[in-house]
């Protein structure tokens, strides 16, 4: 009985095999060769692919690199798109804090040449009253003379009489 068994098992034909197992054993190898010296090659899915899958698997890799480059490139264009708004600013607020030092600047040239102005007129007004004082001196002196005659010729005069 044993051998009969035997014998059936061995009429049954076995399933065909799968691709992969043909890859495995080589089998399909051979089939294969043309299809690659087309430019034609079998993915993981057994789907016929035009490019060869390490540099289909190296494409889509630097893709997703290329991607986090310029999500990368993006995030650093705001950063510096916010730091040169950020400089433009102080700039802005530079050049207006320049503005008012220069402006006060002037003021103070303009109040000092204003003193100078005012400290030349003053000392203009002192000579030229330093003047009247020697005109009113003199006067004085010369009148002080003439009083002192008149009163010399009035004492003469009542003196006479």
């Amino acid at each position: 009985m044993w051998k009969l068994l035997q014998d059936c098992w061995k009429s049954i034909p076995a399933p065909p095999p799968s691709i992969t197992q043909l890859l495995e054993t080589g089998l399909v190898a051979m089939a294969k060769d043309p299809l690659g010296e087309a430019g034609l090659h079998f993915d993981e899915l057994n789907k016929l692919r035009v490019l060869e899958p390490e540099v289909d698997q190296k494409t889509r890799e630097l893709k997703e690199e290329c991607d986090d480059f310029v999500d990368k490139i993006g995030q650093f264009q705001k950063i510096v798109g916010g730091l040169i708004e950020l400089v433009d600013e102080l700039a802005k607020e530079a050049e207006m804090e320049k503005m008012k030092a220069i402006g006060a600047r002037n003021l103070l040239k303009s109040v000092a040449k204003q003193r100078e102005a005012q400290q030349q007129q003053l000392q203009a007004l002192i000579a030229e009253k330093k003047m009247q004082l020697e005109r009113y001196r003199i006067e004085y002196e010369a009148l002080s003379k003439v009083e002192a005659e008149q009163n010399e010729f009035i004492e003469q005069f009542i003196l006479q009489k």
